[in-house]
């Protein structure tokens, strides 16, 4: 069974611009940094920003979304509206503001009912596929259900708890935002050979890791199914 994400990591070209970028205006702290990588604390879940050195390599212009209190919405879009050309969109009672980080990902933050203070979690993030229909077969057999399909079926939305996963046919979304190619990603699950189990015969790699197991789908994407701690 799956759970939340542990990590989303994104391709950047100058670790330390990026770095501050996140640190400054969504006030971020470091977890970790290690040659070609740095790791920032979005609740539990880990922003991965990396150097385009190795594989996997993080994702290009990645749309995610990030989830802030409620109660602090009206300060955040405030405050990033200084210096953003902000996106609003409302989704049923919920809000979300979209603005670009310094590599061209679109970055969403959504009120949630979260505990704060700050960011806290990773909500939602897009991948870029080549048929949607193949897509969605991998990721429903990792156990994500599909919820919500685009016109002509160019996207859909899958979830797993209070986690989504849209998959996107080349297109330009909200805000102007892609699906992130090569993205890398982990998820955490309670057994992961019996989650990937339905996923292998499709899955273009798959690696055996020390604390879980990486597939890498059909249209290139890695995910890694990470063992939770009992």
């Amino acid at each position: 069974m799956l759970s939340g994400p542990r990590w989303l990591a994104l391709e950047v070209k100058y670790l330390d611009r990026a770095q501050s970028f996140y640190e400054a205006f969504l006030e971020l702290d470091t977890r970790e940094r290690r040659e070609g990588e740095v790791r920032l604390a979005a609740g539990e879940t880990d922003l991965v920003l990396r150097a385009p050195e190795a594989v996997p390599r993080g994702g290009l212009h990645t749309h995610y979304a990030l989830s802030v209190p409620t109660d602090e919405y009206d300060d955040w879009h405030a405050r990033l509206d200084e210096r953003f050309d902000l996106t609003e969109e409302t989704f049923g009672d919920a809000r979300s503001l979209y603005f670009y980080d310094t590599e061209g990902n679109c970055i969403e933050l959504g009120e949630r009912d979260v505990s704060g203070p700050g960011v806290d979690g990773c909500f939602e993030v897009v991948l870029e596929v080549e048929t949607l229909e193949h897509a969605e077969a991998f990721y429903e057999e990792l156990g994500f259900e599909p919820i919500d399909w685009g016109d002509q079926r160019r996207r859909v939305r899958m979830t797993c708890g209070d986690f989504d996963l849209e998959l996107w046919e080349p297109q330009v979304g909200i805000a102007d935002a892609r699906g992130g190619v090569h993205v890398d990603f982990g998820i955490g699950t309670d057994d992961p050979e019996a989650t990937a189990e339905g996923a292998r015969q499709d899955a273009l790699a798959v690696d055996e890791l020390d604390d879980g197991l990486r597939l890498r789908d059909p249209d290139g994407h890695y995910v890694t199914l990470v063992k939770e701690q009992v």
